[in-house]
């Protein structure tokens, strides 16, 4: 017996089923939204996702999760997708071998600079049909929340004289729109030697930069050398406002992500601590903002960047 009863019904349209080999299923742990399955037929392996309850209310566009997942692969930093099937919220790509990073590695160089060239390979590639903007997210976050009845953390409140003045700062300097992948968790990032694959674009879209540098960043505990040399690795030249922007946007990927695991607590069937999530991450958000170094953040940010690398 299979072990989730819609995979039941989508493995029979996958590929490899009509040439009678029986396919091979086992549940890949670890997720926090979708359910996710390792297939193997024949010879062939891939990875099949089944989307979780109420995903658009997370700010998920289905479609384009899959344009994004094919513009990575096309990019050369993303598994191949090998099929699509909307009606049951499935996505299927083929299975890339890799291990997720040691923290202690991206402290590296040599690791750092994997990791950095299949970010740019992401930004530097083609649109994507989505917009990806925090103030956005977060504030469509609090309305779902509280359309669902969950509780709205005190926290949050307190926070959103940061969201506003973060967001003020930016726009005084604003920055061109790039493809971005905007959920750089660790266990997204897959190294296969000297290549880094990136899995998982249900939240990439149009983008700033600067996000996926922060949230990749903070996301993975990157020390404050190996922020700088991130910074260095992807920019070349390193200007008070590429430090100021980083900073800020670890404070916004913080918010985005509490927010999130509040609005999972209203829509999510998966057995998951979220309330916990979403504390975790609203405290570090916080603690983050209350750092001495967030006003003269907030005045470097809103200069222009300067040192851009677009090499």
């Amino acid at each position: 017996m299979l072990p989730d009863a819609l995979l039941e019904q989508v493995l029979p349209r996958l590929p490899g089923w009509a040439d009678g080999l029986t396919p091979r299923v086992a549940p890949i742990e670890g997720g926090i939204t979708n359910r996710n399955f390792r297939l193997e037929v024949g010879p062939e392996r891939y990875v099949v996702r089944l989307a979780g309850a109420d995903t658009a209310l997370l700010g998920i566009d289905r479609e384009a999760e899959r344009a994004a997942a094919a513009a990575a692969h096309a990019a050369g930093v993303g598994p191949e997708v090998v099929a699509y099937l909307p009606e049951h919220g499935c996505l299927v790509t083929r299975f890339v071998e890799g291990r997720p990073i040691p923290r202690e590695d991206l402290e590296r160089e040599d690791v750092l600079g994997m990791v950095v060239r299949s970010i740019r390979a992401i930004h530097d590639g083609s649109p994507l049909p989505a917009a990806f903007w925090v103030p956005t997210v977060v504030r469509a976050y609090e309305r779902t929340a509280r359309d669902r009845g969950v509780a709205i953390p005190p926290l949050y409140q307190r926070l959103l004289p940061v969201l506003e003045e973060i967001e003020r700062a930016f726009a005084a300097a604003p920055v061109a729109r790039r493809p971005c992948h905007n959920d750089l968790l660790n266990a997204n990032l897959l190294r296969e030697g000297d290549h880094v694959w990136i899995v998982d674009y249900e939240y990439a879209g149009m983008g700033d930069v600067f996000f996926d540098l922060g949230n990749f960043s903070i996301n993975n505990g990157l020390s404050d050398d190996a922020q700088e040399l991130l910074l260095r690795l992807y920019f070349g030249t390193v200007t008070p406002a590429h430090r100021a922007r980083l900073a800020l946007m670890r404070i916004w990927s913080d918010l985005r992500e509490g927010m999130w695991g509040v609005v999972q607590q209203g829509i999510s069937q998966l057995d998951f601590d979220y309330a916990g999530y979403a504390e975790r991450h609203l405290e570090r958000c916080a603690e983050t903002a209350a750092d001495p170094r967030y006003p003269r953040w907030l005045e470097e940010a809103a200069r222009p960047i300067g040192g851009w690398n677009d090499g």
